[in-house]
């Protein structure tokens, strides 16, 4: 519910950047940024762990998106700054390299997942409408996203509009065709109450859950937008909830169709499972129209995911924990411009690091991390008081956050942690040279710079 302002009714707090979007864009960036290439790429590792029961890893992991946007919820209205859980993370604890892990983290998995997305675009359902080299259409794809995320966020969510509705009509049409399937007689409905021979359905849903989690990831980009929305504290609860409900009834939807349709095994030997549903149906839709629509799909991801790391990247130089160059607004765009270009080209470098598939597991592993502090933070925070209405939960949802999203690291192999440790190291070098370089270019503090 949302509570009472404690000074001011301004809904609005200031900020240098635009507040340019409303609950119908931050709707379709939430849904944009969930209903992307998780659902269209990695059913197919769902049935290998729990055969034709894909709804029940789905279902756990709709349930810890939901308990976790909850807490989100209050801290985006509560705090509307750019910077998202780096921000919640320097007000609960003060302390500057948490902060900054937790930010790096963000911005990380924002990073990296736009380059798993850049090169499964440049991939198989790419080659299935025109042969060319990987590397450059990678390449070039990047830059035009970089473009498009230059130019401004109305301009990139609008962009996002376009493709949400596509990308969502070919999940619609893998459904409808499940349904016409289903209606003819056709298929095998016992398929979804059917585990995995190969292993106990507790652990295969479980271990599941991770790349379940994957296809629900998104929901916490809209953070990093919190400056550039208008009313945020309205705003934000109905587009956050709305767009998680909404993937979580396709995506089971989805999963149950599929099921129905095609045998696991197949689903799980296939790249492009949810191809298979249409070319098992026997109607007349040619696989280069599906193609086109995943392509759509992986390049709405793709977009989504940078204009989050840019934001993140900004709020990391308002927060003082990167040098304020980084800060720097364009005057007439009002984008953060540096930022954009820093996380375009860092994106084109990770295109070329890791497969898709422990590229996803470290996404999931780096924001897992994030959420956890996030819960923690929203605990912290309970009895903070700031001058504007803003929604609130129970202390139990975000206990019961962390609880989920423990249980899910245990399901993270010990490649994916060493790899996490990586960042981490990696992350406390950056933080150094951070403060490092403030003497270089800050020249002098702001009320949002923090003191070592």
């Amino acid at each position: 519910m949302a509570e009472p302002a404690a000074g001011t009714t301004t809904d609005e707090p200031p900020t240098k950047l635009k507040r340019s979007v409303g609950v119908v864009l931050l709707f379709f960036f939430i849904v944009g940024d969930t209903l992307g290439a998780g659902i269209y790429t990695l059913v197919g590792t769902m049935a290998e762990d729990v055969g034709g029961m894909l709804w029940l890893p789905l279902v756990l992991a709709l349930v810890l998106a939901l308990l976790t946007a909850g807490t989100y919820a209050e801290m985006i209205t509560k705090y509307p700054h750019a910077g998202g859980a780096a921000r919640y993370a320097e007000r609960a604890f003060k302390i500057p390299i948490v902060t900054f892990v937790v930010g790096f983290f963000m911005l990380s998995s924002g990073i990296t997942t736009s380059a798993l997305l850049a090169t499964a675009f440049s991939g198989d359902y790419l080659t299935a409408l025109i042969d060319v080299p990987a590397v450059p259409v990678t390449v070039v794809f990047l830059i035009l996203l970089t473009a498009i995320n230059l130019r401004g966020v109305k301009e990139s969510l609008a962009a996002n509009v376009v493709a949400s509705v596509i990308e969502v009509s070919g999940l619609v049409l893998v459904i409808v065709v499940a349904a016409i399937v289903f209606g003819s007689g056709n298929g095998d409905v016992g398929r979804i109450l059917t585990p995995s021979p190969d292993q106990p359905i507790l652990y295969g849903a479980f271990a599941a859950s991770i790349t379940a989690f994957f296809s629900f990831l998104g929901f916490e980009a809209a953070a990093n937008m919190a400056e550039e929305v208008k009313e945020p504290s309205r705003s934000y609860p109905r587009a956050l909830f709305g767009a998680i409900i909404t993937a979580g009834v396709i995506y089971l939807l989805i999963a149950l169709g599929a099921s129905i349709v095609v045998d696991p095994t197949t689903m799980a030997q296939s790249t492009g499972p949810l191809l298979e549903v249409i070319n098992a149906s026997g109607l007349s839709i040619p696989p280069w129209l599906f193609s086109l629509v995943a392509l759509v799909a992986i390049a709405n991801g793709a977009l989504l995911f940078m204009v989050m790391a840019s934001r993140a990247t900004y709020g990391l130089a308002e927060a003082g924990l990167l040098p304020s160059v980084f800060g720097n607004v364009a005057p007439t765009l009002r984008t953060p411009w540096v930022a954009i270009l820093f996380v375009g080209g860092a994106t084109i470098g990770m295109s070329f690091v890791g497969g898709i598939g422990t590229l996803a597991d470290m996404t999931v592993l780096l924001l897992v991390f994030v959420f956890i502090s996030t819960n923690i933070s929203c605990l912290v925070l309970k009895k903070d008081r700031v001058d504007h209405p803003h929604f609130t939960i129970p202390r139990i949802v975000p206990v019961l956050a962390i609880i989920a999203s423990v249980a899910l690291l245990t399901q993270q192999s010990g490649e994916i942690w060493l790899l996490a440790l990586l960042y981490l190291v990696v992350g406390a070098v950056l933080f150094i040279l951070a403060r490092v370089g403030r003497r270089r270019f800050d020249q002098g503090p702001s009320e949002t710079t923090l003191n070592f």
